[in-house]
């Protein structure tokens, strides 16, 4: 379906001072090659400007590479972000019939999936109204139906469904599954690196618009974190280049011990802290400050928000600077090598702030010692997690 020839270099031009300069080109794309065969399923990773939604958007042919070409077989559906393919002023019924047309399918084929659609997206009372008007979550949930449900050949999907709560994700993981088991090829952009290796036997990684890694997704997922992270217990961003947006400005994060200083390596049976400090310009509803802490196989071991404490120790949240801690308590992790992914955004709706594995630190095992498990000649137990229980006889 997907016989790939992406020779890419694709490029865009950066403007100064109102005119295209040659020693400021800049090349979103450069000499990407790969193929792609029938039912394989591939996924996309790299970081945030890394070109993989400009590749994406080539292979759905809504932008043209400036030199080399794409060649598809099939039809090809593409979710790429809220509303794309949609029309505003139609409603969710014309808009699921316009998309199946222009994949070129019969009225009476659209008809048959038309109910399953409607009901995966849950918007059975606001068919009949413009999608103008749907939120974002609704937008996403109908847009993925469509996308899913309309049987193309070639489903390409990016880091879209990270706006939507964890049930509809899990939903649509799922339909994703069935679909690989009809045979269909898929290529998926995510920072899911959990979902990435559940669905993707192959991952290719972008790296400044060139192929960093292509291979097996366990292979290719380890070196991305690795390469990410480079070893960082520390990072800060000036005015000019801090992540966020006019209302929020990331200025830093930093992993430190109990006396606030700053290290790459702990043993698991000390408290571990994740610190941010970041400058609040706009009071924002619904403002979760947090973090992913992913294992060295790229699984998500847990998240945590400051709003997971009850509400009256929930840390306000103040106009202007605000530094908060985050506390890993001893005996819960195991041994070995972590990653800190910031992620601060508006509850269910969007992201702020959305790094993938900036900073890491090692854990050396030293908690759980019997006189028949040596934990110090040991990088870690089985298992993700090290807690250590309570056991009481009860003979």
């Amino acid at each position: 379906m997907l016989g790939g020839l992406f020779t890419a270099p694709f490029r865009r031009f950066q403007t100064l001072s109102g005119k295209a300069q040659d020693d400021a080109r800049f090349w979103a794309l450069k000499d990407i090659d790969f193929d792609i065969q029938q039912g394989e399923v591939l996924g996309v990773i790299g970081k945030n400007g890394a070109g993989k939604s400009t590749l994406l958007k080539i292979l759905s042919r809504i932008t043209s590479p400036t030199l080399g070409r794409v060649v598809i077989r099939g039809r090809v559906a593409s979710l790429l972000e809220v509303g794309t393919g949609f029309h505003p002023e139609l409603t969710g019924r014309e808009n699921i019939f316009l998309n199946g047309s222009i994949l070129g399918m019969a009225k009476k084929d659209i008809d048959c999936r038309f109910d399953e659609i409607v009901s995966f997206a849950e918007i059975e009372k606001f068919v009949d109204t413009p999608v103008k008007r749907y939120s974002s979550g609704m937008y996403v949930r109908l847009a993925f139906a469509v996308a899913a449900h309309l049987e193309p050949d070639i489903l390409i999907v990016d880091e879209v469904l990270a706006v939507g709560d964890a049930s509809f994700q899990n939903k649509c993981l799922g339909k994703m599954q069935d679909v690989i088991g009809e045979g269909r090829t898929i290529l998926f952009v995510s920072h899911n690196m959990q979902a990435i290796q559940g669905l993707c036997p192959s991952v290719c990684l972008l790296e400044n618009g060139e192929i960093a890694g292509l291979g097996p997704s366990k292979e290719v997922v380890s070196q991305y974190l690795s390469r990410n992270a480079s070893c960082k217990n520390e990072m800060s961003w000036n005015e000019d280049n801090c992540p966020g947006n006019q209302e929020l400005k990331l200025l830093g994060i930093r992993v430190t011990s109990a006396t606030g200083v700053p290290g790459s390596s702990f043993l698991t049976s000390d408290e571990t802290f994740v610190e941010f400090s970041f400058e609040l310009r706009k009071k924002i509803s619904g403002l979760c400050i947090g973090f992913d802490l992913v294992d060295e196989g790229g699984c998500v071991v847990l998240r945590s928000y400051q709003t997971d404490m009850a509400p009256n120790e929930t840390p306000a949240v103040r106009l202007g600077f605000n530094r908060f801690t985050c506390v890993i308590p001893g005996g819960l992790l195991n041994g070995g090598r972590y990653f800190v992914s910031p992620r601060i955004g508006v509850h269910n709706f969007h992201w702020i702030v959305y790094l993938d594995s900036i900073l890491t630190f090692e854990l050396a095992l030293n908690h759980g010692i019997s006189p028949y498990w040596n934990s110090l000649s040991h990088k870690s137990r089985p298992g993700i997690i090290a807690p250590l229980f309570d056991w009481k006889s009860v003979g």
